[in-house]
C-alpha cells in the first residue's frame, strides 16, 4: 500500500438516501485501506432514511473492524467543514417527477425511456435539481473551499457545466457510472473476443487494447478499438448484432433495456462507430420516436416505467431494513455490494494510484475537432492536482453535429436555470433534438411548470419577471 496523500480523508455524501450510490459508498469507504481511517459524513433531508443509512454504515464498519468515523445530519452545513470530497447525489421525489415529465412529453409525441438527461425530462430535472446544487456550491465555498466537488446527479453534463461556469473557484467534475473502469473496457474486450471470461483480463491485455471513447455524457461513442494494432470494432459490433434478440442491460428489464444491442448495431451500420451508452443514447436521437411514415424494424421507444421504479426502490429499502434488523447477516454486506465509480476515483486520488477514469469535464483539446470548452465524457488522468483528459481521435462528421446540438441544449438549460430566464428555457426546449413543434414546446413548459410547482423555485411563477 502506498502512503496516502490524505491520512484521514473526509468524504461528505449529500443525498445519502440515494440507493444507487449510498450503499456502494459505504462498501468502498469500509473496504479501502486509503479511506477507512477517515470519515464518511452522510447528509439527507429525509431524517428517517438518513438514520437508516447512518445505522447501516456504522454496522458495516464495526463488522469489518475499521476505524471509519460515520457522521450524519439533515443539514449539510453541520458536516461540510473539513471535507476533502463532497459528492452530490440527491434527487427529490425523482420517480414521481420523472413520471410526470415522461407522461406530459408522451402526450405531445415525445417518447423518453429515461427522461433525466435530454428532452423535456432532462431540462426539467435540471430545473428541479440545479438550484439546490448551486446552493450546495455556495456552502462548500464558505465551509470547505478546497474540497473536490463531484456531481453525480443527472443531467450530469448540465450540472457539471453549471458548476464550472457559476462556481469556478471550486474544484469540480461530473460523473456517470456508465463508464466505470475497468469494467467498461473488460466488457468490450469480451465483446471483441479478446478474452473469453472477465477473469482473463490482465495488465498485458489492457496494454494491448487501445480503446477510445468520447462524447457528451450519455451520448458517447467508441472512436477506436484496436488490439495489438488490429481493428476490433467490427467484431464488437458483430457481437451486438448477434445478441440483439435477447440482450438487456445492467440487470434492468424496463424501457432503458429494450433493443439496446439491435439499436447499437443499427447506429454502427449508419455512422460506422459503436455507441457506448445505448440505454440513454437511443433517447438522444429522433429515430425511435415513432414519427416516421414507414414502419421501422425496431419499434418506437418504450416509456420510462414509473410504477415499476417505485417497486424497485421499495425492494432496495427493504434490503437496507433487513440488514439493520438482522434478517440479513451484516457479515454478508461486503460480498453483496462492490465498488462505486465516485468512491473508486476518490480512493485513486487519495492513494495517488495513477489509474485513469472516465470523467465529465472540459475537452481541453482531447478531441481535436471540438472546442476546448466542450463538456465531454473522456478518459482522464485523475489526481489531487487536477483532471487531465487523455487525447483521442476527431469526432466523426455527422456525430460531431449531433454532439454540438446536445451541448447547446445543455448549455442553454444551465443558463436558463441559473439565470431564471424564461426566454432561455424556451430556447433550450426548442434546441433540444426531441422537440419538433414550437406550440408543443410552449405547452410542455407551461404544463410541467404547473404540475411540478412544489419542486421548482417560486421565481418561475412571478409573471412580472419575463427575461
Amino acid at each position: 500500500m502506498r502512503e496516502p496523500l490524505i491520512q484521514k480523508p473526509k468524504v461528505v455524501v449529500i443525498g445519502a438516501g440515494s440507493l444507487f450510490f449510498g450503499r456502494q459508498s459505504i462498501w468502498q469507504m469500509v473496504h479501502s485501506e486509503y479511506l477507512n481511517k477517515g470519515t464518511l459524513a452522510l447528509v439527507d433531508t429525509d431524517e428517517a432514511r438518513l438514520n437508516k443509512m447512518v445505522t447501516l454504515a456504522r454496522m458495516v464498519a464495526a463488522a469489518n473492524n475499521v476505524e471509519l468515523t460515520i457522521e450524519g445530519s439533515t443539514d449539510r452545513r453541520d458536516v461540510l467543514k473539513g471535507a476533502d470530497f463532497v459528492v452530490l447525489s440527491f434527487a427529490e421525489d425523482t420517480v414521481k417527477y420523472r413520471g410526470i415529465d415522461c407522461a406530459v412529453s408522451e402526450k405531445y409525441g415525445i417518447r423518453m425511456c429515461s427522461g433525466d438527461t435530454i428532452g423535456p425530462g432532462g431540462i426539467f430535472r435540471a430545473m428541479r435539481e440545479l438550484p439546490v446544487i448551486m446552493e450546495c456550491a455556495r456552502d462548500i465555498e464558505a465551509l470547505c473551499p478546497d474540497a473536490w466537488v463531484i456531481n453525480y446527479i443527472n443531467p450530469s453534463a448540465v450540472h457539471g457545466m453549471a458548476l464550472g461556469r457559476y462556481a469556478p473557484k471550486l474544484k469540480s467534475f461530473a460523473l456517470c457510472d456508465g463508464h466505470h473502469m475497468p469494467g467498461k473496457k473488460i466488457n468490450y474486450a469480451w465483446r471483441a473476443g479478446i478474452i473469453a471470461d472477465p477473469s482473463e483480463y490482465n495488465v498485458e491485455v489492457d496494454r494491448k487494447f487501445d480503446l477510445q471513447i468520447a462524447g457528451v455524457n450519455h451520448f458517447t461513442w467508441m472512436l477506436k478499438a484496436e488490439y495489438d494494432g488490429a481493428d476490433v470494432m467490427p467484431r464488437i459490433a458483430a457481437s451486438m448484432q448477434q445478441s440483439a434478440e435477447t440482450e438487456t442491460a445492467g440487470g434492468d428489464t424496463g424501457a432503458k433495456a429494450k433493443y439496446n444491442d439491435a439499436l447499437s448495431y443499427q447506429l454502427y451500420d449508419i455512422y460506422g462507430f459503436v455507441p457506448t451508452c445505448t440505454p440513454h443514447t437511443k433517447e438522444y436521437l429522433r429515430f425511435w420516436q415513432g414519427l416516421g411514415r414507414t414502419p421501422d424494424t425496431i419499434p418506437p421507444l418504450s416509456i420510462w416505467e414509473t410504477q415499476l421504479r417505485y417497486i424497485r426502490h421499495d425492494d432496495m429499502w427493504k434490503q437496507v431494513d433487513d440488514y439493520i434488523e438482522g434478517r440479513l447477516p451484516i457479515d454478508s454486506y461486503m460480498s453483496a455490494f462492490g465498488p462505486d465509480h465516485a468512491t473508486d476515483i476518490i480512493e485513486n486520488m487519495v492513494g495517488g494510484l495513477g489509474k485513469p477514469y472516465y470523467i465529465n469535464t472540459y475537452n481541453q483539446g482531447a478531441v481535436p475537432n471540438m472546442n476546448d470548452d466542450a463538456f465531454l465524457e473522456l478518459l482522464c488522468e485523475v489526481s489531487m492536482d487536477g483532471i487531465r483528459p487523455l487525447p483521442v481521435s476527431d469526432m466523426p462528421r455527422g456525430l460531431r453535429g449531433l454532439q454540438e446540438l446536445v451541448l447547446d441544449t445543455h448549455e442553454l438549460t444551465a443558463e436558463a436555470v441559473v439565470e431564471g430566464s424564461r426566454a432561455k428555457l424556451r430556447r433550450a426546449m426548442l434546441t433540444d433534438p426531441l422537440v419538433n413543434s414550437i406550440a408543443d414546446a410552449d405547452r410542455i413548459i407551461e404544463e410541467l411548470l404547473e404540475l411540478e410547482r412544489d419542486a421548482i423555485p417560486v421565481h418561475w411563477y412571478n409573471e412580472a419577471i419575463v427575461r
